[in-house]
């Protein structure tokens, strides 16, 4: 495959980013830099997957401009407390779903905003969630399944 780099692991989570990488055929197959995610979400049969962990406003305008997401969106990714929702935006969903871990013994509620196109799915998770690898982990050993697209991960986070 013309595009395929040597999957290195990946740097330790920076400002927000927790992952950043492009599927074609169920299999990762790079992790990406955020500047290189619009680019790899127009090629056909392949995926963009972002995981974000309480990103800033610099972060979130970031995959905003890859992904040409609405302003409404971005505003409300960036300030949890939102109600549950599915916002449509042209051709892409705006989603806000309320988290819940057992922390202490005692539930402890946060919220995760998704962002869903043709091609890309962003994950936004803010207070208290449990992280999103062990899905991802889990789906990159059923590449059939992972295959179906940006829909089959929505569904599997969910």
């Amino acid at each position: 495959m013309e595009n395929v780099r040597n999957l290195t692991p990946a740097p330790p989570p920076t400002s927000g980013i927790i992952a950043s990488s492009v599927y074609t055929a169920g299999r990762r197959i790079a992790d990406i830099p955020i500047e290189e995610a619009g680019d790899w979400a127009k090629k056909p049969d392949h995926v963009v997957w972002i995981g974000l962990l309480e990103p800033d406003r610099n972060l979130l305008l970031r995959v905003q401009a890859q992904f040409h997401l609405h302003d409404l969106a971005i505003e409300d990714a960036e300030h949890p407390h939102q109600r549950p929702k599915i916002e449509q935006y042209g051709d892409a969903l705006f989603i806000v779903a309320r988290t819940a871990q057992l922390i202490d013994g005692r539930v402890t509620f946060g919220e995760t905003h998704l962002f869903v196109g043709a091609g890309y799915i962003v994950s936004v998770r803010h207070g208290p969630s449990t992280s999103y690898a062990a899905v991802r982990q889990h789906w990159e050993t059923c590449p059939h399944s992972l295959a179906k697209g940006e829909d089959f991960v929505l569904y599997a986070i969910l």
